[in-house]
């Protein structure tokens, strides 16, 4: 089962680590500058990036919840 992936809007700055870790599963909202999923995302495929992404956020921004 693929994990999810929660993000504190809260925390988030908007610095892009998320995207040049995993650029299939984040994007960030062009009006907030807050990072988000893409529809669909994250796969199983995807779990190494996430990992990579919430490991490289400098706000810890992103949480893995493991199903």
């Amino acid at each position: 089962m693929a994990p999810r992936v929660h993000i504190d809007t809260t925390t988030c700055n908007g610095y892009g680590n998320c995207l040049v870790a995993a650029p299939e599963v984040f994007d960030l909202d062009p009006d907030t500058n807050i990072a988000f999923t893409q529809p669909g995302r994250p796969t199983e495929a995807d779990h190494s990036d996430i990992l990579e992404a919430a490991a490289d956020c400098p706000v810890r921004a992103i949480r893995i919840v493991e199903s």
